[in-house]
């Protein structure tokens, strides 16, 4: 994080450091240290290290927010605080100002945690949700919206409400291990580990995903299915258009999936060059370089644009986490003779640094509750589910299938 490279050392005669505490000079960790109990620093050392420590505490609440969330921390928080404020005014109002901020993030983020609990226990993914429905009450994706343009920017509204929440010390307490070299415990080593912000955002990729299969293998006739193929691909390629390459992603893989794939006469009726263009700008291939090249060329254009619309940037978060993982695993936290890997940890932060920046871009665009809301709670056919409305819209072309078929009506419908 910026500003908190330099080390921030502090005098024995000052403070005494607990014995799981390391020293990480990067922008990406944040040094976490307190002043020990029964020790008073006199003024003249407050107000020589007292910068260093306002700083510190200020890069700390703001980033790391988490960090907080016990009473403990808190508690230690507060110590410090009062321990430094008598000493001069202009720090007791600063500090103050600290445990403010503090106290808003804490409270945004309950509200966030909120929200992923509802969200969770509303979604459903049972099949007999839709057989059991006349035909005259469900409902579709179109019949909820019909316009690609106004879904593509409804699904950036939750793709940012999901960043909004991430913080970098969920990318830490991921994916941080015990370093080899190391003689003591590393920060995190001995905490619990917060990462359902991360884990949350995760799992609407793959409710998206199944959500777009869901919906066309739905309907019973094929011209309706190459309808739906077709609006997504136009939903798809606004995303791109928006610089939402995660909804992007989620809507290919979700074409892709087997029982999705595998109807081929409603694939022989859709018009799909446009889906191949997309497809070919996220090809793995080469690591995803397509998918690079068009997310630098997004990075660029949002440093660069007047308007907000141009500004947003949505990573495809599973590569993401993949690029972040591999840096980790693959450097080790110190050299052979010693020293801190500074190349390793200045390039996590400059890629978690990219990613700070993208989420706490606003949405731009006007919310549609209606949509939001069918997003969130539409009921899901979970893959056997999808399997067994791809067989009911075209029959099964081999013995497998046929097996297959039959099993999943047995299980499901409870037919033979």
């Amino acid at each position: 994080m910026y500003g908190m490279i330099d080390l921030i050392y502090i005098p024995k005669t000052f403070s005494s450091v607990s014995s799981g505490w390391s020293y990480i000079p990067t922008k990406f960790h944040v040094s976490r240290s307190f002043i020990a109990p029964g020790i008073r620093p006199l003024k003249a050392k407050v107000k020589k290290f007292g910068p260093k420590i306002l700083q510190l505490l200020t890069e700390w609440t703001e980033t790391f927010p988490s960090d907080f969330r016990e009473e403990k921390m808190v508690a230690h928080l507060k110590d410090i605080i009062h321990r430094i404020a008598p000493c001069d005014e202009a720090y007791r109002k600063k500090l103050n100002q600290v445990l403010q901020n503090l106290n808003a993030k804490l409270a945004a983020m309950a509200q966030g945690d909120e929200t992923i609990v509802k969200v969770t226990a509303s979604v459903s993914d049972k099949l007999v949700a839709f057989k059991t429905k006349p035909a005259t009450i469900q409902k579709d994706m179109i019949s909820i919206c019909n316009d690609p343009f106004t879904l593509a920017q409804q699904l950036t509204h939750i793709e940012l409400e999901h960043l909004s929440h991430i913080g970098p010390e969920e990318f830490v307490q991921a994916f941080v291990q015990k370093d080899p070299l190391d003689t003591t415990q590393p920060c995190f080593s001995e905490q619990s580990k917060s990462t359902s912000n991360l884990e949350a955002y995760v799992r609407w990729f793959n409710r998206l995903c199944y959500l777009v299969a869901t919906e066309i293998c739905m309907p019973a006739k094929k011209k309706q299915r190459a309808l739906i193929i077709e609006f997504f691909i136009d939903v798809a390629r606004e995303c791109f258009n928006i610089g939402n390459f995660n909804s992007l992603m989620a809507i290919i893989s979700g074409m892709n999936m087997s029982p999705v794939s595998r109807l081929k006469k409603t694939w022989a009726k859709a018009k799909t060059a446009k889906f191949f263009i997309l497809e070919h700008q996220m090809d793995p291939t080469g690591n995803f370089y397509n998918y690079r090249t068009a997310l630098r060329g997004a990075a660029h254009r949002s440093q660069t644009a007047h308007s907000n619309r141009e500004k947003i940037v949505i990573p495809f978060f599973s590569l993401l986490i993949k690029d972040i993982y591999f840096l980790n695993e693959s450097c080790a936290n110190r050299l052979p003779n010693g020293h801190v890997n500074f190349e390793k940890f200045v390039e996590l932060a400059r890629q978690v640094g990219e990613f700070m920046a993208w989420k706490q871009m606003e949405c731009p665009f006007e919310e549609e509750r209606s949509i939001l809301h069918y997003l969130h709670t539409a009921p899901i056919f979970n893959e056997d589910g999808l399997y067994l409305a791809s067989y009911e819209s075209e029959s099964p072309e081999n013995q497998v299938e046929k097996d297959r078929w039959k099993s999943l009506r047995s299980s499901i419908l409870g037919k033979t």
